[in-house]
């Protein structure tokens, strides 16, 4: 662990639309900021402009919703159509009550609407929903790859959003997609200060990492989507945010 890092904020990027070249507008504001990719650097982008960029906003108007989302919208008292969006994003539903329903979505995240949201969203040609990415450690793995091939940088990427906890008031950062930068800390076996053997400690790595690039970025109007992380080393590692679900059959909450 490093004694210490910082995080640097990118601002002045423009309004991503579906199509754009996300790697581009990334490689462009660092430079209008006069930051140049450095080897280890960790760059965190917020889950929304790669949700844009890959065209993950859906139309309402066009969504039909399911007998089952009549019922649920119903009983939640949400629009039917964003409920059969949230559906068709989740494998489980987990929680509902008037204004919420928590969900397991089909990347094995549990949350609130399947991360599906309308804010920061145009709506000028009429309400919109934007759709997490498909694959987010996909598009992690494709922004670090073409940095590469263009810099020469070997750096780290994290796709952020925002979670609520069970217990826990207030949203905090998470890593949703993950390339290039180690997980976990695992230090079940090692020891503590006094020699006790450590049984169940794993750090969450790219949570930390994620919760702390989003306290610079913001998460209402601060119009600041990406932060590099440096001084905190990227690692040639495979690990993914999909690594930090916890498994099904230990789940205690179901």
């Amino acid at each position: 662990m490093p004694e210490s890092f910082s995080v640097l904020p990118v601002s002045g990027l423009p309004m991503v639309r579906p199509g754009d070249d996300l790697a581009t507008m990334v490689l462009d504001g660092l430079a209008a900021n006069r930051l140049t990719p450095e080897d280890g650097d960790i760059l965190c982008l917020a889950q929304k402009i790669v949700s844009k960029a890959e065209g993950r906003l859906v139309a309402l108007e066009g969504v039909e919703p399911s007998e089952q989302a009549i019922a649920l919208a119903a009983e939640t008292e949400k629009d039917p159509r964003m409920v059969e969006l949230v559906l068709r994003e989740s494998t489980e539903v987990m929680r509902k009550r008037v204004g919420v329903l928590i969900v397991r979505h089909k990347l094995g995240l549990v949350g609130a609407h399947a991360g599906i949201d309308q804010s920061n969203v145009d709506h000028s040609a009429g309400e919109q929903a934007l759709l997490l990415p498909i694959d987010p450690d996909a598009s992690a793995r494709r922004l670090r790859d073409t940095v590469l091939a263009r810099t020469g940088k070997r750096v780290g990427v994290i796709v952020t959003d925002s979670h609520n906890r069970p217990w826990r008031l207030g949203t905090i950062g998470a890593a949703i997609g993950v390339a290039g930068v180690r997980v976990l800390d695992d230090y079940r076996g090692g020891h503590d200060v006094y020699g006790r053997e450590l049984r169940v400690t794993l750090i969450n790595r790219a949570d930390a990492l994620a919760a702390a690039a989003t306290l610079v970025m913001g998460e209402t109007t601060e119009k600041i989507p990406l932060a590099v992380i440096r001084g905190f080393a990227a690692e040639d590692v495979t690990d993914t945010a999909a690594m930090i679900n916890r498994p099904l059959d230990e789940d205690l909450f179901r």
